[in-house]
């Protein structure tokens, strides 16, 4: 029998199966019996409880009809949990997605809606197969809360006409021109639609103030319904505004497809594709969090991709993993993703056989769940946290927050990347230190009582210069200004690369055209202590063994410079 011998310490690089198995499939082969079911059943029951409500509210806020929320959490979410890498993600549609969708419905209506979604899903498929889940990570902080609190603003906005139960002439799906029509639409609110809204959120913090475990959201939709009801108020409801809904799925239909719509619809889906990744990911990091396991973010992503691809067919809108919904799943005590499938099909056993009973919800009551969402979304005390870290930080939290609401998320995302990654770069350079001189031996002499081995002998005309830290092109200028001030070059020039991580082409390139100034002068010039996963950095022919001589460390170059 062959065996392979790994390495110790070596890195173990996952297999095929290891990154792209769903976890559905390792709970089952953990061993799985009627506990598990009977845990994941119940906790199944409490998600679809939560999950009724916020479905309605979430696709009535994003301006599609109520029973689409419905359809993307059920064929979305059970396919989410039956092949994504968290044992405990539940997807659905997400209020972070209210204005995106809101836009993309109204460019290019709801047949272009369900194709951006079907293209969001190949393209999370995608990024899931090449493996590049792993990347989300590198998104800044300041991004992540930035634009999270821009959406949170976003769902107020959308929210205010239900709220106050305005009536508008028109009804635009930009945050900017929708606040203005809701301005001038202010003396048009409807008393009892604002007292139902406000009690529909006092139900809610009160319930979660004093019982926690009950299901605040569904508790104040049917407290609000019911005072509708009895009280026969004038307020607008799911009825009044998009009328009977019958019971029942829709029948599976591929979007409409032409090139035209194709290439309009595209930045729609990048945008679909890039914020349900991020959102999906958060969900799982969370999850582990709380539960101690470790998810698989590219069979993650996969199971993503299929699920917004199933869901536009059944006619939904966009599904993601949902933070709110996976925590309470945990809570509930559910074992693995079954949970998550049952809880997609308790509410599909509702759109079968009940349905109907959804027209009697008055708008003013979802209206109010998600402003409770909204503000529960948006991290205050981060937010106010990083406008006083630094100023580096503040500007990217107010460019990714501002942009995402006065122009879209893909360019609240975009530039606080950027603006994010060139702080990171200049930090990076700042953190580049380059010691040179007697006074650098004289350092390590005093460090030898730490265990360190000092440079000994060193001659007047050898010249010994460290560099620390990463060596890039962000950092390619700080080093060129010290070494530059070797006027006089010496016999023997020695730089110390023991502390350098990384060095890349553009550092390389500098540090040849200086190896080639010393050369012009006669300097034989040593590189020490370059470690051998960097020496693939040194191939430029100025930098190569006979150039530059390669040493083990400094010492050893001294040895050598002194022969």
């Amino acid at each position: 029998m062959n065996t392979t011998a790994r390495t110790p310490g070596a890195r173990h690089e996952p297999s095929l199966a290891e990154l792209f198995t769903p976890k559905l499939v390792t709970v089952l082969r953990e061993g799985y019996g009627a506990d598990g079911l009977r845990a994941d059943a119940i906790a199944g029951l409490t998600v679809a409880i939560v999950a009724l409500p916020l479905s309605l509210a979430i696709a009535i806020g994003a301006g599609i009809s109520p029973e689409r929320g419905l359809y993307t959490a059920i064929v979305g979410g059970f396919l989410i949990s039956a092949l994504g890498g968290s044992r405990f993600q539940i997807g659905g549609p997400a209020a972070a997605f209210i204005g995106l969708v809101a836009l993309t419905a109204q460019r290019h209506g709801l047949d272009g809606l369900l194709l951006a979604t079907s293209i969001a899903g190949v393209l999370l498929i995608a990024t899931g197969l090449l493996r590049l889940g792993t990347y989300v990570k590198y998104i800044p902080f300041p991004v992540t809360v930035g634009f999270t609190a821009g959406i949170a603003v976003i769902i107020l906005v959308t929210q205010l006409r239900d709220l106050l139960g305005l009536q508008l002439a028109h009804d635009p799906a930009e945050t900017v021109p929708k606040a203005v029509a809701v301005w001038q639409a202010l003396g048009t609110i409807n008393p009892p639609t604002v007292a139902l809204s406000a009690a529909s959120v006092a139900v809610i913090v009160l319930v979660r103030r004093f019982r926690p475990e009950w299901p605040a959201l569904l508790i104040a939709v049917l407290v609000a319904a019911i005072i509708t009801f009895g009280l026969r108020l004038d307020v607008e409801t799911i009825g009044t505004r998009f009328g009977a809904i019958a019971s029942g799925m829709p029948a599976p239909a591929l979007p409409v497809l032409s090139w035209a719509k194709l290439s309009a619809v595209l930045p729609d889906a990048v945008a679909i594709a890039l914020l349900g990744a991020i959102e999906s990911l958060l969900s799982a990091v969370v999850a582990d969090g709380m539960t101690g396991r470790r998810h698989r973010s590219n069979s993650e992503l996969v199971a993503q991709g299929v699920g917004n691809v199933a869901a536009a067919v059944f006619g939904g809108m966009p599904v993601t993993g949902t933070i709110a919904r996976t925590a309470t799943n945990i809570r509930a005590g559910a074992r693995g993703p079954v949970a998550g499938m049952f809880h997609a099909l308790y509410l599909l056993l509702f759109v079968l056989f009940a349905m109907p009973l959804v027209a009697f919800i008055p708008l003013s009551a979802l209206a109010g769940v998600l402003v409770v969402v909204a503000w529960s979304m948006a991290d205050k005390s981060e937010f106010l946290l990083l406008l006083r870290h630094s100023r580096a930080d503040a500007l990217i939290l107010l460019a990714t927050f501002l942009l995402t609401i006065f122009f879209d998320l893909l360019t609240g995302i975009g530039v606080g990347v950027v603006l994010g990654s060139f702080v990171f770069l200049h930090r990076m350079a700042e953190a580049v230190e380059v010691d040179g001189g007697p006074k650098l031996v004289r350092e390590d002499v005093a460090d030898s009582e730490n265990g360190r081995a000092p440079y000994s002998g060193l001659p007047d005309d050898v010249i010994v210069y460290r560099i620390s830290g990463a060596f890039f092109f962000g950092a390619t200028a700080r080093v060129n200004v010290v070494l530059d001030r070797v006027v006089n070059p010496p016999r023997a020039f020695v730089l110390d690369f023991s502390d350098v991580p990384f060095v890349d082409i553009s550092a390389a390139a500098a540090l040849e055209r200086f190896v080639r100034r010393l050369h012009k002068a006669g300097t034989r010039v040593y590189f020490a202590g370059v470690r051998p996963q960097l020496r693939h950095s040194f191939t430029l022919p100025g930098l190569r063994e006979g150039s530059v001589r390669y040493m083990s460390d400094v010492q050893h170059a001294l040895e050598a410079a002194a022969s």
